[in-house]
Formats: C-alpha cells, structure tokens, sequence
C-alpha cells in the first residue's frame, strides 16, 4: 500500500506541474495558430450563436496533450521497469496461469457451465 501511495503522490504532482507547461504551450502556441486559421485573435473568441466553443476546444486540446504526455512519460517506462524487475526476480504475473491453477475458480466455472447448460 505503501508504494502505491507514493506513487499516487508522484502523479498528482508531476500532472499539476506538466499541465501547467501544456497549457502554456497551448495557449501561446496552438491557440494563435488556430485562431489565424479561423481569422480570429484567438481560439477562446471563436463562437457561435454565444456559445464560446473556442474555449472548449482549447480545454480539449490541454488535456489530450497532458494525458499522453502522462502515459508516454511517466506509465510506460514505469510498467516497463516493474516488467524487467518481475522478470529478473522470477515473478510470474500472468493471470491466466494462475487463475487455471486455483481450485475454487474451476469450481465456479463448472457450476457457471452446469447452469448455462441447464437453462
């Protein structure tokens, strides 16, 4: 529990800090360039009929950006270490094998087949 404690604690930190460097990056970068586009100053002016979809677009925009900066960055490399380290150790974390191995699941599954079968 620990671990995973900490490794929540690391999350929230490094999302508030990476959002603030993407949003950054889309409000002086994409949002101008997208607003020369649609001949507007910026994406947060665009509307129509009142309803300001440009800010919409851009919160869309910030947080796409954030959620695969998040995954490729800190998500992958991390299952990848915990994957070498489980290997090196010799730690088996396929299911499925131990799944089979378990008594009380192959007893649930012949009653969940016995009840298919009879109704």
């Amino acid at each position: 529990m620990k671990g995973n404690v900490v490794d929540l604690a690391v999350a929230v930190v490094m999302g508030a800090a990476f959002g603030a460097v993407v949003t950054s990056i889309v409000e002086g970068l994409l949002t101008p360039l997208i607003g020369l586009l649609f001949q507007a100053k910026g994406i947060e002016e665009m509307q129509w009929e009142g309803f300001l979809y440009g800010q919409v677009i851009s919160s869309i925009i910030s947080f796409v950006l954030i959620a695969a900066a998040i995954y490729f960055v800190v998500i992958m490399p991390m299952n990848h270490m915990i994957e070498r380290r489980n290997r090196r150790l010799g730690i088996n974390t396929d299911v499925k094998e131990e799944a089979d191995e378990d008594p009380q699941i192959a007893l649930l599954t012949e009653i969940r087949d016995a009840l298919k079968s009879s109704s």
